[in-house]
């Protein structure tokens, strides 16, 4: 039966986006780990079909800075990806990598938004390369995008990109480990409706 809506996802549908999201963790917990020089863990993820204001809340308040990488999908599946950063993993990242603290991530330099580009970069194609993997499928991204504001104008991003098409989002969260510590992860799967059904085909889910 042809999926409409993500909703209509059932519990053998989600568990292929529990893979996904799996492998792609793995992925990024390798790359992540030689970007920093420091062995990076991460707990199962989780994945979710949620309302805008039912994302929010499991992310945090609407107020709350953040910072965000997108990037669109193309190829042989369309849609978005968007990553979702705390200024907390923002700052320890930058802090590890650039050898300098960051007082305001709103007052990013250059050398900080191309850091957290990468990251960016590297999560998303973490997914999208586990995607490809399991499907066959050619996807391309594009250039990654960064965007760095209040949780609730970041969220309402893809909402306004995927237009009237879902008013759901899927989302995959984890927390990393790095030096003892746990930092949220989030990050946003958004095939469009009609690459949704071409990829459970793929896999056989339908």
């Amino acid at each position: 039966m042809a999926i409409c809506k993500y909703e209509d996802l059932g519990e053998n549908q989600m568990d292929v986006f529990r893979e996904i999201g799996s492998i792609g963790n793995g992925n990024a917990i390798t790359a992540l780990s030689g970007l920093l020089s420091e062995k990076i863990s991460m707990d199962m993820p989780e994945v979710d079909i949620l309302g805008f204001n039912q994302a929010q809340e499991k992310m945090g308040e609407a107020e709350e800075v953040v910072g965000a990488v997108l990037a669109e999908m193309s190829g042989e599946l369309s849609g978005i990806m968007m990553l979702i950063l705390k200024e907390k993993f923002i700052k320890q990242i930058v802090s590890k990598v650039l050898s300098q603290e960051m007082e305001d991530i709103l007052e990013m330099g250059e050398m900080d938004q191309s850091l957290l580009r990468e990251i960016g970069n590297i999560m998303i194609s973490s997914y999208v390369n586990a995607l490809s993997s399991l499907t066959g499928l050619q996807i391309s991204l594009s250039v990654p995008q960064i965007a760095v504001n209040m949780l609730g104008g970041v969220l309402s991003l893809p909402m306004a990109l995927l237009g009237i098409e879902s008013d759901k989002l899927m989302m995959i969260t984890g927390e990393f480990y790095l030096g003892g510590e746990g930092m949220d992860s989030n990050i946003l799967l958004l095939p469009d409706i009609s690459s949704l059904n071409v990829l459970m085909k793929k896999l056989g889910v339908e």
